[in-house]
């Protein structure tokens, strides 16, 4: 029986059993495209420990040498590091040397402690790690700090350098720590060891917030806005993410099964179960019909069009069926698994106008585009490969515009690449945001999906700044007027012309890839963030377009003089957490094309921590981004 069957024989009848049962005529070798993958922070958590954490490692030995220490993570994968910060996969481990210490010991700090070391430095795990120079008559707890370790809960391992005894390492449920004398202090080797267990992407990075993802063992997590691969992850709470753990709870005990993926679009919600079968209410989650009877594999996640709730897509784990489509509200489910591998799939994301469809696998993510209007053929996917690294896809999604794919990776974290279904599939945005915000004259505009060579809309002509592969910036005459303009742009595969709307003032602060805005102390030129926050009466300069004319005029395509450039015309008005800031100075940015340069003053007594910044220019609001401050 195909996975598709539901009962539903006028379907199989109309396309043919083969299209529905794509994997019974055999798998082909999927196809690889590379693509240019980043970096997005990096594998370890900030928990308030003495160094950044990361996942279990449930054992730690050193070479026989002492010049190579080795851990073995949950996941069974073992790493070793040489200079101790960096760590690579070990592909034939050597077994332990140092087994538990034979000495005679007259006590132990508690019953079952592991030992390590000899009579002079003699070392004890449990709870916490004790060492003893006197033959175990007398130990002093080396991790306990008011009731509570500096390195963590769940102590599994610990491993003494054979070169010196004052060289200890400790394994437990919050990664590898290190002390070089003795234990007095303590430092983590996590910030590069992969062992960030990824389950879920909960936010993209959006209007000046970072991502946000979940993590196995920790919860939610943020990635504040900064550039940079090295970035710390930092607990947070998601409320829809707690909001969702109930609602499948609830979900459990009102269909008598374990629910273990929903979704939900308007009144239409649907769940999954750890044996397959899928359920749909249209009322809101009052009434339930079994929409999917097969069992199998569990459904691991749920994607829902939340424009066309009938649109729906399953991943499923084990073996069989792995990717699931519905069009009709659940009315069958068709399968699209086609030639991916017989692994588990994990995570799905979608685009339904453009048919792009993600999916996350134990084999890595994988790319197709698929019709996700009405039935039809399954068809081939292709591995996205490229710069990532070997290892299990637990989560994908989609970023602002669908512009930005983002991956989680088992113990690597999270890479980010740009959307492959979007190339030659161009769309504008504004360059600040990357929204579908309206242009203003002289504001910068960018092209998702392929090179351009020119822009015009009638007798203007829109100077292209820059243009790639994946996309081209422009920027919008000053002399432009009226309510839209229709943009005709030569593009790889010929002329293409687009609808761009125009208002007289449109403002965005610019922000990068990781939603990290562009804020800058204006007394030393360096980038605020988490790390160098602003304080009470500084001066901040904010990078934005969009804020219209200037006076003196300006030529469009041309560099804003570094002295004395024009001045914005519009009324530019600041905002932190609501109240009003003083702006003192509002022009194009000095040196840039399309580029304007806001100068604010901090009051002189705030609230320390994050605050919300915007702007308006005669009534229209920018985007919302972070400032962090200090008094």
């Amino acid at each position: 029986m195909c996975q598709g069957d539901t009962g539903v024989p006028a379907f199989k009848l109309l396309l043919g059993s083969a299209l529905v049962c794509g994997l019974a005529l055999g798998q082909t070798a999927p196809p690889s495209q590379r693509l240019d993958w980043r970096k997005v922070g990096s594998s370890s958590v900030d928990l308030m420990l003495a160094a950044p954490a990361t996942g279990p490692v449930d054992s730690v030995w050193f070479a026989p040498d002492g010049r190579t220490l080795f851990a073995r993570t949950r996941s069974g994968k073992a790493f070793e590091t040489v200079d101790f910060e960096n760590w690579t996969l070990s592909t034939n481990p050597p077994p332990r040397s140092d087994n538990s210490a034979t000495v005679g010991v007259e006590r132990l700090p508690a019953s079952g402690a592991v030992l390590r070391g000899d009579a002079r430095h003699l070392y004890a795990l449990d709870a916490h790690l004790y060492v003893s120079e006197d033959g175990g008559r007398s130990w002093t707890n080396l991790t306990a700090y008011r009731n509570e370790s500096v390195i963590g809960p769940n102590q599994r391992d610990l491993a003494v350098s054979p070169a010196d005894p004052n060289d200890v390492v400790v394994a437990n449920e919050r990664g590898v720590w290190r002390s070089l004398d003795g234990g007095l202090s303590w430092t983590g080797l996590n910030q590069f060891l992969p062992n960030l267990m990824v389950r879920s992407i909960l936010e993209p990075p959006a209007d000046g917030r970072g991502m946000e993802i979940e993590v196995d063992g920790v919860g939610a997590l943020e990635l504040q806005p900064s550039s940079g691969a090295q970035s710390v992850w930092r607990p947070v709470r998601n409320a829809a993410l707690e909001r969702q753990a109930q609602l499948q709870r609830t979900y459990s005990m009102a269909i008598g099964t374990e629910i273990t993926a929903s979704a939900a679009a308007g009144d239409v919600v649907y769940t999954g179960a750890a044996d397959g079968r899928i359920w749909i209410s249209v009322d809101r989650a009052r009434t339930w019909t079994l929409s999917r009877s097969l069992t199998g594999g569990p459904v691991t996640s749920l994607f829902v069009d939340p424009q066309a709730p009938r649109v729906a897509l399953a991943t499923l784990g084990g073996s069989g069926a792995h990717v699931l489509r519905t069009t009709n509200s659940g009315g069958f489910w068709d399968d699209l698994s086609s030639n991916l591998p017989d692994a588990p799939a994990h995570a799905v994301a979608a685009e339904r106008i453009s048919s792009a469809v993600y999916v996350a696998t134990d084999r890595g993510v994988y790319f197709a585009h698929e019709d996700l209007e009405a039935p039809a053929q399954p068809t081939n996917w292709t591995l996205l490969g490229g710069n990532l690294p070997a290892a299990r896809a637990t989560a994908v999604e989609l970023g602002a515009a669908g512009y930005q794919l983002y991956v989680g990776l088992e113990g690597y974290g999270i890479y980010a690449a740009a959307a492959p279904h979007r190339r030659q599939l161009l769309k504008l945005v504004n360059a600040a945001d990357l929204s579908a915000r309206a242009a203003a004259p002289g504001s910068l505009v960018s092209v998702l999906g392929g090179p351009v060579k020119s822009a015009r809309a009638g007798d203007l002509n829109f100077p292209v700044l820059a243009s790639s592969q994946t996309g081209a910036q422009i920027q919008v005459p000053f002399e432009v007027t009226g309510s839209s303009v229709s943009l005709a742009l030569e593009a790889e595969l010929g002329r293409v012309t687009l609808g761009l709307p125009v208002q007289p003032t449109s403002p965005a602060i610019f922000v990068d890839r990781d939603g990290a805005p562009m804020l800058l102390d204006a007394d030393n030129g360096l980038m605020l963030d988490a790390g160098n926050t602003a304080h009470s009466n500084a001066r901040i300069q904010v990078l934005s377009t969009g804020l219209g004319r200037v006076k003196p005029d300006w030529a469009t395509g041309i560099p804003a003089p570094l002295e004395n450039p024009p001045a914005v015309v519009a009324t530019v008005r600041a905002y932190l957490d609501g109240a009003p800031v003083a702006v003192t100075r509002a022009t194009l940015a000095p040196g840039y094309v399309g580029f304007y340069l806001i100068e604010l003053q901090v009051p002189a007594v705030v609230n320390s921590g994050p605050a919300d910044l915007y702007l308006t220019a005669e009534g229209h609001e920018s985007n919302h981004v972070r400032l962090y401050l200090e008094p």
